[in-house]
């Protein structure tokens, strides 16, 4: 998932609207309730204990805090889902057959994540005959919804037949008028972080990786897509088939339905859209094939057959997912210049780092998103060149930097303490970009050529694997830290990922490009340079944006017209660019922008955007015309966009 101007995935932003309050602090409940039969609360009554305690524990590394499933019992091999859409009751339903492994012979309940799911019943396949199990459901918990807990009797096939709520967590439901062809409805998950379990029961864990296969039945007028095996040239006859034959963790199971058109871009990359917006994602994403070669010839192998993208709809929340075999991505950067490629390049780095090797648990996303925000910038430069990859390099450093300002020094950490709270809380930049910096740091200290080395024996060392900071540590320590103990040392590594904060003497990204816009910018403020002096004709995207983000936050009335008027900031195309200025508009009251405000809020769903926004809007006394922006608004937002914003704007609820 990305998060700065090149990281557009998940995500990020949602998390910081997510903060640590008292009740997210609260240890959770797993007070238990029947549902339909009786069984053991024995496994209930531990997993309760054991969360309950937790704040009066060190962590224990590879323990899933957010996860119900006792995995130590009992490991899901392979999900088969038969699943009907239901456009007008918006449910999901039908049945997910599991494939389970003992680990001993306790004979303790299975465990399973669950949030807002209708259990009808649940069978054992493995005799002559179905065989009806006891089940029940416990209570809902905020956080982390209610364990399902299966008395399997010896089973190791089940099927559990079920039906998703209206208001899933993972799921959004978008009618014809919310999507680009205003024709048809549409429908896509978004299960990290902890979101697939509002759409299939499992162990929703990162370390849980599982082999998945799917029926699905729509309308017949759309196509259903999945992060797995798709077949664009499959009739549109309402009922679509896939397999995902390599083992994935459970955030990375997706699904969309909709009037979906497929183009390829190259031998093993395509795009899948709405017909209106298929030529120009084509167009705007044509550099894919070339930088999964490239990414290849210096990593190692892709090992997920195809690699394609899907076009959302601009609710999506973020800016992309790395769904794999296919991304999903955001309609915001279709800038028609390739400006905002990054995205595409953070997304499939993820091919590598964290869908090929993946973080055990939400504590440790510093391994996913640090390292592939590392890989992101290193393909950038390999398609894009220096310039662009030094000016990727800063943005992310100054993001950094604005995100550590703001945080307190618990958040500042990358492997952090997400006990007792949301695991989408643990999106910022200090996982994405801190952690790229450390990555950055070990190339210029033991050279680059040596550090690509180290990083694909890496992937192939952890390949399929779901790993915690602390294997991390251990592999390091057997390799880098042996190989180079005259350059590299254990307590360096320690710091970078258990202080919070950035050391002193950490690199420090810079861009001669963006030394040139300071320069002018600062000329212009100081009154030494006029605005139609500065050769803007050569300026990138990312020039303007940081132009932008460097004003000083308050401007007169008389320069904030002159940006306007000299540069037509207000009509901005690029959406990057556009909020940087929007922004702006709405610290210094300028009134002819806030027309522009209204439209940007409206028809974009990415909170990234979003929740900057509105909390600017609110912080400089525009309370009520943020809500009534709101309110108009919501509707084609997607759940967890009107959550964390409805945070800002009604904390009194």
């Amino acid at each position: 998932m990305q998060l700065t101007l090149r990281h557009t995935c998940l995500a990020a932003l949602v998390a910081l609207g997510v903060g640590c309050t008292e009740k997210d602090q609260t240890p959770a409940k797993v007070t238990v309730e029947e549902n339909q039969a009786t069984a053991s609360t024995e496994a209930d009554l531990a997993t309760a204990a054991a969360i309950a305690s937790a704040d009066e524990k060190a962590i224990e590394s590879g323990v899933d805090y957010h996860s119900y499933a006792n995995m130590q019992d009992y490991t899901v091999q392979n999900i088969a889902l038969d699943l009907d859409v239901n456009f007008d009751q918006k449910t999901i339903s039908g049945t997910a057959t599991l494939d389970i492994d003992a680990l001993n012979e306790d004979g303790k309940p299975l465990i399973l994540d669950t949030r807002a799911l209708s259990i009808n019943a649940v069978d054992g396949l493995d005799g002559p005959q179905t065989a009806a199990l006891k089940f029940k459901l416990g209570q809902e918990d905020a956080h982390l919804g209610s364990p399902l807990s299966i008395d399997l009797a010896g089973q190791k096939k089940i099927r559990i037949s079920y039906s998703t709520s209206p208001g899933a967590s993972g799921v959004q439901w978008l009618t014809p008028e919310q999507t680009a062809g205003k024709q048809h409805p549409f429908l896509f998950t978004q299960a990290q972080a902890i979101h697939a379990r509002s759409f299939v029961p499992l162990q929703d864990s990162p370390k849980a990786r599982i082999t998945y296969s799917a029926t699905v039945r729509t309308p017949k007028a759309l196509r259903a897509v999945m992060s797995a095996n798709n077949d664009p040239k499959a009739d549109k006859d309402g009922e679509y088939h896939f397999e995902m034959p390599q083992k994935v963790p459970s955030y990375l199971i997706a699904l969309a339905v909709g009037d979906l058109e497929f183009k390829a871009m190259g031998e093993r990359t395509g795009v899948y859209a709405e017909p209106s917006m298929l030529d120009a994602a084509a167009k705007e994403f044509e550099d894919t094939e070339a930088m999964l070669i490239a990414t290849e010839k210096v990593y190692g192998p892709y090992r997920w057959d195809r690699y394609d993208l899907l076009i959302l709809p601009p609710s999506f929340p973020f800016g992309g997912m790395e769904n794999p075999r296919l991304s999903f991505i955001t309609p915001t950067v279709i800038a028609g210049d390739k400006s905002l490629t990054a995205l595409i390049a953070h997304e499939l780095a993820h091919s590598w780092s964290g869908n090929l090797v993946t973080n055990a648990s939400w504590r440790d996303l510093w391994l996913n998103e640090g390292f592939t925000t590392y890989l992101t910038n290193r393909i950038m430069q390999l398609i894009y060149g220096d310039d662009r990859y030094r000016m990727e390099m800063a943005l992310g450093y100054e993001d950094l930097k604005s995100d550590i300002a703001d945080l307190d020094d618990a958040r500042e950490i990358m492997a952090i303490d997400l006990r007792g709270m949301d695991p989408d809380a643990v999106f910022s930049n200090v996982p994405y970009e801190k952690g790229s910096l450390f990555l950055y740091e070990l190339e210029n200290t033991i050279g680059r050529d040596n550090f690509d080395k180290f990083l694909r024996n890496y992937f192939d060392h952890f390949a399929f694997q779901s790993i915690t900071t602390e294997d991390f540590l251990a592999y390091v320590e057997s390799t880098l830290l042996a190989q180079y103990p005259d350059k590299l040392s254990k307590e360096r590594f320690e710091q970078w990922i258990f202080q919070p904060g950035l050391l002193e003497d950490a690199p420090k990204p810079h861009s001669p490009a963006f030394e040139n816009v300071d320069k002018n910018r600062s000329a212009w403020l100081d009154g030494s340079l006029a605005l139609d002096a500065i050769d803007v004709s050569k300026w990138t995207s990312h020039e303007w944006k940081y132009f932008l983000d460097g004003m000083p936050e308050a401007l007169s009335p008389e320069q904030m017209a002159a940006l306007d008027a000299q540069f037509n900031l207000t009509s901005a195309g690029n959406n990057e660019v556009a909020h940087s200025w929007l922004m702006l508009v709405v610290k210094n009251d300028y009134q002819p922008g806030f027309e522009r405000v209204h439209s940007f809020l409206t028809s974009i769903g990415r909170n990234k955007f979003l929740r900057p926004l509105y909390r600017a809007l609110k912080e400089n006394g525009k309370l009520e015309l943020a809500r009534e922006i709101f309110e108009e608004a919501k509707v084609g937002y997607h759940p967890l966009s009107v959550k964390v914003n409805s945070a800002i704007l009604y904390p009194e609820s």
